[in-house]
């Protein structure tokens, strides 16, 4: 039995789940995320606690049950807490500024690079060159993230670029 499907996902205060066939919507204060599960996937909501059962013990059946369960539950902590990845920018002359939308980034190319985020995405720039990429959706927030650092990856010598935290 797979340890990471079988373990119960609960639902926090001011959250609310809905099941419609292989639709789970899921609405919190920080906004609504949909996620489309296998049809197959036997969701139980009981009170304010969800459960993914497997029908049976096929390969599909046991490797589609702990993915399920870890696609609903961070659709539960996106809307309720929300993700953050952190960038940190580091090399003489390397910095970035807030925008009108996006980020101004100056990574040693002759040019400034402007980076506009899609919807739903929060970026900003603290004290010493900290990128904050702020978001509902854990997969958008990690490939924005991804997005930025591969504008300038860290050189493996002195480490100059943009790197996680």
């Amino acid at each position: 039995m797979s340890r990471v499907g079988k373990a119960p996902i609960h639902i926090p205060e001011g959250a609310e789940v809905k099941i419609d066939r292989s639709v789970v919507t899921v609405k919190g204060p920080k906004g609504e995320l949909s996620v489309s599960v296998n049809p197959e996937m036997i969701l139980d909501l009981e009170g304010n606690t969800l459960t993914v059962k497997r029908p049976s013990e096929s390969k599909t059946h046991r490797s589609m049950h702990g993915l399920t369960r870890t696609l609903i539950a961070n659709c539960v902590q996106g809307v309720t807490a929300g993700f953050e990845k952190k960038l940190e920018i580091v090399g003489v002359g390397y910095r970035g500024e807030m925008k009108a939308k996006g980020i101004l980034l100056n990574l040693g190319f002759s040019h400034p690079i402007l980076f506009m985020p899609p919807a739903g995405i929060e970026l900003s720039v603290g004290k010493d060159n900290v990128i904050a990429v702020r978001g509902i959706n854990k997969e958008l927030v990690g490939e924005i993230a991804a997005k930025i650092r591969a504008l300038r990856k860290p050189e493996p010598y002195k480490g100059k670029g943009v790197r996680y935290v």
